[in-house]
């Protein structure tokens, strides 16, 4: 098979001082900064300069008096354990020496109130603290459309809730977690222990792109501000009708579901209103993100996997990841074959050919490779750059050498 080579122009608007616009944003929000212990939650994604950006919260934060500690914070990620958690974010670059201020990780949490779907907690560590300071990515949820969707909002109520109103959460039917999270957030802001938020948007190439300094109080109301202004960068795939999309890594690394659901257009909840595009017939997935550290959730949304990325699952994170989630489709280990190699013979065999995309993963979609039968129709498209001479899919050992 040849491809072609498709360069994507996505919008790039790489923030240049990073350390000095989180110093701007805290100090326009006028925040009234507790003495003593304030909570910094940290989550698992692949959150671009997020070393940078917390160690910058850190400092400002001592410097106006506070004692500053990260809280891992991710739901029921890496095992809901608070070593496992802890790990975690210092395999991201957020140790105590980079950082310069202690971890401290508990997965007990203090009942808040209760919602239709079940209790409303707070990690314990965070409850105990003068206050805490909420930095996450606003971007688009993998579950459901919303008002709000992933952020803030979502960082205080699943991240700091743990397992427990991790479940809480995702018990709620997908066309009512809109509300659920909205209602969820409303009881911790009530708490009084939120001090605000450091709000991230990425541009298209994953890089910081804005970063909003959020009051407490305002959190509700201009979480869906931000996440019409992520909608500017999102990128997304630049066709809708594709026979196959092989996908060369999964991983939590990239997307809570392993691939973005808004990318590849499924969502694949059962019993629930799915995304009408892109429109894929065959997805292939073919490696796991060292990052993810064996968390697997969503390879139950290819239909094709390799052996080395079902080597590579750990089934005990990706099972306790799913099952607090409950949609149990995205855990299944798709039809396995040996090598991509194999994987992608065995494909052409049965579905043909044509109309193929190759991307490196859900999030990094500025390089792709295409079959040369898309030409006429990415060459039209006002972001696609598409290099002259197609390339020969060449395998080596049976794995694919496309660079992306």
């Amino acid at each position: 098979m040849k491809l072609l080579s498709v360069r994507q122009k996505l919008v790039s608007r790489p923030l240049l001082d990073i350390a000095a616009e989180v110093r701007r944003q805290l100090e326009q929000m006028g925040l009234t900064v507790p003495r003593g212990p304030v909570a910094i939650p940290v989550g698992s994604r692949g959150i671009a300069n997020i070393p940078q950006i917390i160690r910058a919260t850190g400092d400002w934060l001592r410097e106006q008096g506070a004692e500053p500690f990260l809280v891992p914070a991710m739901g029921s990620h890496n095992g809901a354990t608070a070593a496992g958690q802890q790990q975690m974010i210092e395999s991201l670059g957020m140790t105590e020496q980079a950082m310069g201020m202690p971890i401290r990780a508990s997965m007990e949490c203090v009942r808040l109130a209760s919602v239709s779907t079940g209790d409303v907690w707070m990690d314990r560590l965070c409850h105990e603290s003068a206050g805490v300071l909420v930095v996450n990515r606003v971007k688009l949820h993998t579950c459901f459309s919303g008002p709000v969707q992933s952020g803030l909002t979502k960082m205080m109520v699943v991240g700091m809730g743990k397992i427990r109103s991790a479940q809480t959460f995702h018990s709620a039917p997908s066309d009512q977690m809109k509300e659920i999270l909205m209602e969820m957030g409303r009881v911790l802001l009530d708490s009084g222990k939120i001090l605000g938020g450091l709000a991230i948007l990425e541009d298209g190439f994953d890089e910081t792109a804005e970063i909003h300094g959020v009051p407490a109080s305002e959190i509700l109301t201009r979480e869906p501000e931000l996440v019409t202004r992520h909608r500017q960068y999102f990128p997304s795939l630049p066709l809708d009708d594709l026979n196959v999309l092989v996908v060369d890594e999964i991983g939590k690394t990239y997307s809570g579901t392993g691939m973005d659901t808004n990318v590849i257009g499924l969502r694949g909840v059962k019993g629930c209103e799915d995304l009408d595009r892109p429109r894929i017939k065959i997805i292939a997935a073919l490696g796991l993100a060292a990052a993810s550290q064996g968390n697997a959730i969503g390879v139950g949304l290819a239909d094709f996997v390799t052996q080395r990325l079902r080597d590579a699952i750990d089934e005990e994170k990706t099972f306790i990841n799913v099952f607090t989630t409950g949609e149990m489709e995205r855990a299944k280990i798709p039809a396995t074959l040996s090598s991509d190699e194999v994987l992608c013979e065995k494909i052409s065999e049965r579905f043909g050919a044509t109309r193929w995309l190759f991307i490196p993963n859900t999030l990094h979609l500025a390089h792709l490779y295409a079959s040369e039968d898309l030409r006429d129709e990415l060459e039209a498209h006002p972001l696609c750059e598409v290099d002259l001479d197609p390339v020969q899919l060449r395998f080596k050992n049976g794995r694919h050498q496309l660079r992306f």
